[in-house]
């Protein structure tokens, strides 16, 4: 897929990746009713789908699913080693909930792509500085204007929820996860087939 919107000038020579998660309900009940009735009416666990978005395009390179609520970053691994496999990306972004030294090491490492921008968590530390290299480099010149860009995934979630709806109709865990992947790849269909 990734090489059909290259031919179709979706993607260019240095690519941005922007790394994101967002959850899906798993009803169609609101969360306002959920607690109006919190006495008969139990909310069910949440599915959190992480996707790796082309910035200029909103493309999915990839995506992992797992059941909420969850912690974003164990999911970054998994996702930026899928998105290498369709591009080779020139700068990968990902809000604070990613930050962590092994995910920029294995951006600018382990898959050589050249700039990381993901702003510090500061944990608790308050005024310290960071201890590791790349962490370091965040605090030391954290690229504003760059980090814009990451702004495009929220563009990208919002449109799939407002043409997909924000809530999934299958009951089994399982079941979920395959409708998020198809869901991955209609959204991904939906941005080709508007492009003459």
């Amino acid at each position: 897929m990734f090489r059909r919107a290259r031919l179709r000038g979706l993607i260019g020579d240095k690519p941005t990746a922007a790394v994101d998660g967002t959850g899906l309900d798993s009803r169609h009940a609101s969360r306002h009713y959920a607690r109006r009735l919190s006495q008969r009416f139990r909310l069910r666990r949440f599915v959190l789908l992480t996707v790796a978005c082309h910035t200029e395009s909103h493309l999915w390179a990839a995506a992992e699913v797992r059941v909420g609520p969850t912690n974003e970053s164990p999911l970054f691994t998994d996702v930026i080693d899928e998105a290498t496999r369709h591009a080779r990306w020139d700068r990968v972004l990902a809000d604070a909930a990613h930050d962590a030294e092994h995910n920029h090491r294995l951006c600018r490492e382990d898959w050589q792509i050249r700039s990381t921008v993901i702003p510090l968590n500061r944990r608790g530390s308050g005024r310290k500085w960071p201890k590791t290299k790349y962490r370091r480099q965040m605090r030391r010149r954290f690229h504003r204007r760059v980090y814009r860009q990451r702004a495009q995934v929220e563009s990208a979630w919002s449109r799939h929820k407002r043409l997909l709806g924000a809530a999934l109709r299958a009951r089994s865990d399982a079941a979920r996860e395959r409708e998020c992947f198809l869901r991955v790849l209609t959204h991904n269909l939906m941005l080709l087939a508007a492009v003459p």
